[in-house]
């Protein structure tokens, strides 16, 4: 059970990329500490799906098709949602991608990939905030989530627009926490680690061989799942996080704990007992 100041009951919360993975689950867990919850993505059939299983709970829900690399879908997302459900007291900036198949030699990077993974990333979040931000300065209060990466603290070899754009959320979002400050505006950022989303997007299950060789190089000997992200989310979404903002939390097992390394390519070496 949630209580106190994690309820959300009476608020209105936005998710985009909302249909699948991380963001259906985040979309759930809200919903299930009392949130209405409206769910945002291109691809209408999931963000109906989860938008029915948030109204299973007992909560609102609408299924607002979205591409956030596209400026004016995001201001009908934020108008849609005040004419629909009255307000907006969270939004989670979690639409993105761009971490595997556009990974090429920078000589081989084309202006379109470039490009699209910005679009979808930084500029999709950047395009959100703006769009709610007369909302949450009138009203004088709001949360915005962010969801960036390990991979904004680090580089990752040719990963370069995915790298670049996830460093980028990290710093709006700091920018942003010094201008809304003292409008009572929390806005933070997540940078998930390794998430084993495979229940809800088969399709990115790993081999057998690939859950060994990640599990080996992490301090917790195992990789997160989606409610690791989730359960944050719902506590930066939540008055309980009223004191925090502009903050960088890297939900990541411990992968960062001996600095800002590749994990992936980190040694173990085994210790002998004395």
């Amino acid at each position: 059970m949630v209580s106190g100041k994690h309820r959300l009951e009476g608020k209105v919360a936005i998710i985009t990329g909302g249909g699948t993975g991380l963001g259906k689950v985040m979309a759930l867990t809200l919903a299930k500490a009392g949130a209405d919850i409206v769910v945002a993505g291109r691809r209408v059939p999931p963000i109906e799906q989860t938008a029915k299983e948030v109204r299973d709970l007992g909560r609102r829900a609408l299924a607002i098709p979205t591409d956030v690399a596209d400026s004016e879908q995001c201001n009908r997302l934020i108008e849609r949602t005040l004419s629909e459900m009255g307000r907006i007291d969270i939004l989670i900036n979690n639409a993105g991608g761009g971490g595997r198949g556009e990974r090429r030699p920078i000589q081989d990077m084309t202006d379109e990939v470039w490009h699209d993974v910005m679009d979808r990333n930084v500029s999709g979040t950047f395009y959100c905030c703006r769009a709610v931000a007369k909302h949450f300065l009138a009203q004088k209060s709001g949360k915005v989530i962010n969801v960036a990466s390990g991979f904004g603290l680090r580089g990752g070899r040719d990963n370069y627009p995915y790298c670049a754009t996830k460093a980028g959320i990290i710093l709006l979002t700091r920018s942003l926490a010094l201008s809304w400050a003292r409008d009572n505006i929390q806005i933070n950022t997540i940078a998930p680690g390794l998430i084993d989303v495979s229940e809800w997007q088969p399709e990115l299950r790993p081999p057998p061989d690939e859950t060994v060789r990640r599990t080996s190089f992490m301090p917790t000997g195992r990789t997160g799942i989606p409610e690791d992200i989730a359960y944050l989310a719902l506590f930066l979404a939540s008055d309980a996080s009223d004191y925090i903002t502009g903050a960088l939390f890297a939900a990541e097992g411990g992968t960062f704990a001996g600095g800002y390394a590749p994990v992936r390519h980190a040694p173990i070496i085994a210790l002998e007992e004395e």
